[in-house]
């Protein structure tokens, strides 16, 4: 895999609706599942996947008079990637230090602490 670079806000909400449908996935659903309620025209999708494509997130071949699209890196790929730039950035790779934050600011309840000590000690076993 490529080195993945961080999605403009804009084009991950595209790309989860692509990693949402089977694909192929089309303009069209695109603008249905997602132009109409970010009041987007047809040629904001475009370009978007456009700029998708150039980046090396989906590909494109053209049936017909419509352009269709497939993912090239999975959303689990990406989500990797994003987390852990993010650890890395802000908590130094420390996952104690992502824990006491969302904790200390009450992002985290008891029964949270409580499932990931139960997932901690299943990922040791």
């Amino acid at each position: 895999m490529s080195k993945l670079k961080k999605l403009p806000d804009a084009e991950f909400d595209v790309m989860k609706v692509v990693w949402a449908n089977e694909p192929p996935i089309t303009t069209n659903m695109i603008m249905e599942q997602l132009g109409k309620k970010k009041k987007w025209k047809a040629p904001t999708i475009l370009s978007l996947m456009l700029r998708l494509v150039e980046r090396g997130f989906v590909r494109t071949e053209k049936i017909g008079k419509e352009r269709t699209y497939f993912p090239l890196i999975s959303k689990e790929d990406y989500l990797k990637f994003e987390t852990g730039e993010f650890m890395e950035r802000f908590h130094g790779n420390s996952f104690a230090s992502l824990v006491a934050a969302l904790y200390d600011g009450d992002k985290l309840k008891d029964s949270d602490l409580d499932q990931l000590a139960q997932w901690l000690k299943e990922k040791r076993d």
